[in-house]
């Protein structure tokens, strides 16, 4: 599997996007190439600095729904950019068949989850608990009556679906990867008993950010000064969310740090009352989903990026990690 960068400059010429959006005559230009799924860069522009994004995976109108909430969320003291409108009043701009959006330029840093202190970790999650306190207040849209449902991916299904992939990934893929898939169907067939039964989730949930975590999250000066990428806002459980940003925060290397974990989830029951078997249940659905789940490995054959090849082998690690400490993890969730 060869590199094929995407490229570092918008498809649209640089003079529409910023008569769009009323940015003045552009004095510099930076791809932002950090970015998985969109394409960002820094515009320097005669009336400030700008973040532009353009939209490749989220339907727009979706977007626009989405970016609307922040106002409202900013109001309320949360550290959210503010997008900017065009001419028209649109938080999107279409130009040349592409979705763009401008947002205020925030100076900060990704800072991965083992950096932060316990008591940095602590206050995340009392900031993701807050965050969820406004959505409430500010949400895109009425909550349906109960949770939604959601029900865990069937062992059959996943294991046709890592036979297909033994099939379709090229011979000089990264390292590891077919080994990796075929360990993945044995984790299956032995642990096939631990699948999820119940469809609706348990606990309280809400409108959610859908990706809260250090790549869409800027510090500075100890704390956190932007939540970026609004593009998955939605209802979900609150556990699940709090599940997987402990995970994805603290899951680095192959291994929990379950010291943060804790004070991570701590931080959050500080301030929303999550209860032991309403973690416990997210903590078990997210696991299954990790088990089940192969989507680094379709992005790599998409999008003939490596870097979504070594995501799949990180998490497989961890995985192996996590099922052989399982009561560890659950414990960690768990502490107040």
């Amino acid at each position: 599997m060869t590199d094929t960068p995407r490229p570092d400059h918008p498809p649209t010429a640089p003079h529409a996007l910023t008569r769009a959006f009323a940015l003045g005559e552009v004095y510099d230009r930076h791809f932002l190439a950090h970015g998985l799924m969109n394409r960002n860069w820094r515009l320097d522009t005669a009336s400030g600095p700008y973040a532009v994004k353009e939209i490749t995976d989220v339907p727009l109108p979706e977007v626009r729904r989405n970016l609307a909430v922040l106002a409202g969320l900013a109001d309320d003291g949360l550290p959210v950019p503010a997008p900017l409108a065009t001419e028209g009043g649109d938080l999107v701009a279409e130009i040349d068949g592409h979705g763009y959006c401008v947002l205020a330029w925030v100076d900060g840093r990704h800072v991965p989850g083992p950096e932060l202190t316990l008591d940095q970790a602590r206050e995340l999650g009392a900031l993701l608990a807050r965050l969820h306190h406004a959505l409430r207040r500010h949400s895109p849209g009425p909550l349906p009556d109960r949770c939604p449902p959601a029900e865990a991916t069937h062992v059959a299904a996943a294991d046709h679906a890592a036979g297909d992939l033994l099939v379709r990934l090229p011979a000089n893929a990264t390292d590891g990867l077919d080994t990796a898939v075929r360990e993945r169907r044995a984790f299956l067939a032995r642990f096939a008993d631990r699948r999820p039964r119940d469809v609706i989730p348990a606990g309280p949930y809400g409108w959610t950010h859908g990706d809260f975590q250090y790549r869409n999250l800027l510090r500075r000066d100890g704390g956190v000064v932007a939540i970026l990428d609004w593009d998955r806002l939605g209802v979900r459980p609150y556990a699940e969310e709090v599940a997987r940003t402990a995970q994805v925060q603290f899951g680095v290397d192959g291994v929990f740090d379950l010291e943060r974990v804790a004070a991570f989830t701590a931080g959050y029951r500080s301030v929303i009352e999550l209860s032991e078997a309403d973690l416990a249940d997210a903590v078990s659905r997210l696991w299954w989903k990790r088990l089940t789940d192969y989507w680094q490995l379709e992005f790599l054959l998409a999008r003939r990026d490596p870097a979504f090849g070594k995501m799949f082998l990180e998490g497989e690690a961890l995985l192996h990690w996590w099922t052989d400490r399982a009561d560890e993890v659950q414990a960690a969730y768990a502490t107040r």
